[in-house]
């Protein structure tokens, strides 16, 4: 075995290992007869890069699949990428445009060769990234939303649904995208409070002197105004019927409508109505049949509609309005006002309403079974708290527009002859429609596609399914699906998890996955999200060659409460990082023993491992529950403290040889063995540094890695050894500060006395071992009188004397006894108080009240031995 490097170099072991591990195959998983445990990764944008909400999401999905890799399940983690419309279609178009060319001046397939480019050039590098952290894909499955066997089932799942009667085309109101050009859903739309301009208009009634007014943030849309609306019921303006008012600017006339959806109490009463950019507007134009004028182009601009500042941005005509309304003498008041405004997800653009013609997916005749399945728990959430988030959508859902006007995407399979639609998987399917109809003298020539793409989500909501070859064949489907778990934030509940779920259901007729675990967002520690304009998100791949991906991991891990907001700060990497070193150096330190093989393990040895068996015992156990509970970070700082605390600090240090002195075989074994279990229980959350210290503890034969080890199962906890060594601990520490509070040397051998008890614990040979080893006690005696050169302390109502020749200062001593006393005469008497409320005794579990019972008893004696120490020191 090669020599031990002094230092753990995360650097030179991460790739090693990674590369050994693809080579080996672990990452591949195949059907077979062993139980399936499958995971899809949430496609991130193929125009992406590894950010710290990814970092978060893919180190839980990883831990999962190790996890059930070690539990001897078919591990199967599918990667891939979303080609992602919106994002990369403004990004190929920004590319074009600093290479001097225009998108307008391309056609569609000159675009796509482009975006075809970029994508190949720019797309899977977080893919790539990912194998930095650690994550552990099966990279011959890598999928691709636009790749030909996920678009071959999109376009088949858009003509399934139109064949079903669930999809249809029709003119409504939609969220416009004026920088992107493109409808988007309402899931698309991130709403916020925004302070913009209130406009208080006068418009003229025709033919008098009076005059309505009506409050708007949208004055350059006043050109499109086709009536002004008030309540039926409001007296104010009963004398109006059949009047009409003159629009301002264009000195048009509409006409006065009354309408029960007008509020009388806010503002004047009074609601100009502008069919064409308005939802509720057009609705209220459809019921009284107005005229609808639309004066916004596609890019945002005014249109010759709007008759006047043709071709300006629609914030730069606001603004010129206002200054021609303030001349005309129609402002009556301009105040600053803060309201809700919705902005695309992608662009930030404000979003228009728009008059548009579109296709749409009932989403009422899918939401049924989604719903059901997650509120019976068939799919269960983590936290459950989303439960209600997610029942409140389904039981409100909207029709869902899935036609966006770009290129990049799936193009809608939907072929026009005049105004016949064909909807088919390709050209030739819709001209024997087609011919079907119209006669067989219809020719391709004849048909027109739709311009359209699919929205993105739209190839996403069929991830689980398309990731396993549905839509083409079925025997991974069957093996796979449903899949495990679903690793996702909270976020994309609505746009994603739902839909999956629906899809599920609509083609397979069974959930998509069986759990969903939400995870949080990461924030900073100010509680601040991260973003790029605060400045407060780390560079992912910087991180990792700071601290080592292990180090990362920890740190992403240690902060993330499951289903909780991360909380992130790289001091947390840190600690993850001097954890690696903590564990490096405890392998130095058992490789570094000399073996000697005559000698037999001390009493103490035995006692020693027994106790760290039973505590690992009760830490798998803890652990087991937490996994199921996607309690990651629980798991996490268990196995930390378990390491740190128990086995580096504590049971390394009872059985560790005299200085210069060799270890016996059977202790060595005994650790090394505890060793290699801690490096599997490790494994799936720090799973580089547990590899390299897996083939350091001793030869091993080819294949024997920790990636492909058997989980530790729990045994029986022996409860009451765990408890002895405890207070054994606790002893040791007390023996150390009384040490240091005397300014004693610290492996200056000391007598120990221990007043006579009835539970005296130190009268054992095995613990009176590693008592006089870790306490350097030179000898431990159980006696009625204590002897007076020294200092007593307390230890579990134990009263002990070290015995050292030493004045005693009998006023500070008291003092501390005094303190001491107070403080458990103040604990007894809070007991007291509980023991004393009925309701207390009568309804608390009785485990509960026993415990609070024998609390008294230990408090009481614990009193009692404090006032005789203070007796015999003041001689009262």
């Amino acid at each position: 075995m090669q020599e031990i490097a002094s230092r753990y170099n995360p650097a030179e072991v991460e790739d090693k290992w990674y590369q050994y591990w693809e080579s080996k195959g672990y990452f591949h998983s195949e059907p077979d007869d062993r139980e399936a445990y499958s995971i899809v990764i949430p496609p991130p944008n193929v125009t992406g890069v590894l950010h710290m909400g990814h970092m978060l999401n893919n180190t839980v999905q990883d831990i999962l699949i190790r996890k059930a890799r070690l539990d001897g399940k078919n591990a199967c983690w599918v990667p891939g990428t979303d080609h992602a419309s919106i994002a990369t279609e403004a990004k190929v178009v920004r590319s074009l445009r600093e290479q001097g060319i225009k998108k307008s001046d391309l056609t569609r397939d000159q675009f796509l060769e482009h975006a075809w480019a970029w994508t190949d050039k720019y797309g899977g590098i977080i893919l790539k990234q990912l194998r930095k952290l650690g994550a552990s894909c099966d990279w011959e499955r890598t999928a691709f939303t636009m790749d030909e066997e996920r678009s071959e089932a999109v376009i088949q799942a858009f003509v399934d649904l139109y064949n079903r009667g669930k999809l249809y085309r029709d003119y409504r109101m939609v969220n416009w995208d004026p920088e992107g050009k493109t409808v988007l859903s309402n899931e698309e739309v991130l709403y916020s409070d925004e302070t913009t301009k209130l406009c208080q208009v006068q418009y003229r009634v025709e033919g008098t002197d009076e005059y309505l007014v009506i409050a708007t943030t949208r004055p350059e849309t006043i050109m499109g105004d086709t009536a002004v609306a008030v309540h039926p019921d409001d007296e104010r303006y009963c004398h109006l019927k059949g009047k009409k008012v003159i629009v301002p600017i264009v000195n048009r006339a509409v006409p006065i409508i009354f309408d029960d959806y007008v509020d009388m109490e806010f503002g004047t009463g009074a609601l100009k109505i502008t069919p064409a950019h308005d939802p509720n507007d057009y609705e209220i134009g459809k019921r009284h049949d107005l005229e609808t004028i639309d004066v916004l182009n596609d890019d945002g601009t005014l249109n010759e509609l709007a008759t006047v500042y043709i071709g300006e941005d629609r914030v730069i005509a606001r603004k010129k309005i206002i200054k021609d309304l303030v001349e005309s003498g129609d402002i009556v008041k301009v105040e600053d006002y803060t309201h809700s405004v919705g902005r695309s997800e992608r662009t930030n653009a404000v979003v228009e309403p728009k008059l548009s013609l579109q296709w749409y997916v009932d989403m009422k005749s899918l939401a049924e079974p989604a719903l059901q399945a997650v509120m019976t728990d068939d799919i269960q959430f983590f936290p459950e708290r989303q439960k209600n988030t997610y029942r409140h959508w389904m039981e409100n859902i909207r029709d869902w527009c899935i036609s966006r006007q770009l290129w990049w995407g799936h193009r809608i399979p939907a072929y026009f002859v005049g105004d016949e639609v064909f909807v088919a998987t390709t050209a030739e399917e819709a001209l024997t429609l087609a011919q079907a109809k119209l006669g067989a003298d219809i020719t391709l020539d004849d048909l027109r596609q739709d311009e359209d793409v699919l929205d993105t989500w739209f190839s996403s909501w069929l991830w689980p399914i398309t990731c396993f070859h549905g839509f083409k064949s079925r025997e991974e489907l069957d093996y796979y699906y449903p899949t495990s778990i679903l690793v996702t934030g909270w976020d994309i509940i609505f746009l994603w998890v739902a839909r999956m779920i629906m899809a599920g259901y609509e083609w397979e007729q069974d959930m998509p996955f069986k759990e969903v675990y939400f995870t949080g967002m990461v924030r900073d520690k100010q509680r601040r999200k991260m973003s790029k304009s605060l400045g407060n998100s780390p560079d992912a791949l910087e991180l990792i060659k700071t601290f080592g991906a292990d180090g990362v991991r920890f740190g992403v891990l240690s902060s993330s409460p499951a289903g909780g907001d991360l909380l992130f700060d790289d001091k947390l990497c840190e600690q993850g990082r001097n954890f690696c070193n903590k564990m490096w150096n405890a392998l130095r330190l058992l490789k570094g023993w000399e073996v000697d093989a005559s000698i037999e393990a001390p009493e103490g040895n035995q006692l020693a491992i027994e106790w760290i068996n039973a505590k690992l015992n009760e830490v798998i156990t803890s652990i087991d529950e937490d996994y199921k509970n996607y309690k990651l970070s629980d798991v996490t700082m268990k196995l930390y403290s378990f390491v740190w605390n128990d086995f580096c600090s504590w049971y390394l240090e009872m059985i560790k040889p005299a200085y210069g002195a060799p270890i016996d075989q059977e202790t060595l074994d005994a650790t090394i063995a505890v060793y290699e279990q801690i490096c599997i229980l490790l494994h799936p959350l720090m799973p580089f540094v547990t590899e390299e210290i897996w083939h350091n503890l001793k030869e091993r034969a080819a294949g024997d890695d920790v990636m492909v080890a058997k989980h530790p199962a729990a045994s029986a906890i022996d409860s009451e050894l765990i408890d002895s060594i405890e207070v054994l601990k606790r002893l040791v520490s007390k023996i150390r500060d009384t040490r240091i509070s005397n300014q004693l040397k610290p492996k200056e051998e000391l007598n120990l006395y221990a007043e006579q008890s009835d539970s005296n614990f130190i009268t054992g040979d095995r613990i009176q071992y590693l008592l006089t080893k870790m306490a350097f006690i030179s000898d431990v005696s159980v006696t009625a009188e204590l002897p007076d050169n020294g200092t007593s302390f307390m230890s579990d109502n134990e009263k002990y004397f070290l015995q050292f020749d030493i004045e005693i200062d009998v006023e500070a001593e008291t003092e501390r006894l005094k303190s001491e006393l107070d403080y458990a005469l103040g604990f007894v008497k809070s007991v007291e108080k509980k023991l004393s409320n009925e309701r207390f005794v009568n309804n608390a579990p009785e485990a509960v009240v026993n415990n609070e019972r024998k609390k008294l008893t230990d408090g009481q004696e614990r009193v009692r031995i404090l006032e005789e120490s203070l007796a015999k020191l003041t001689g009262g």
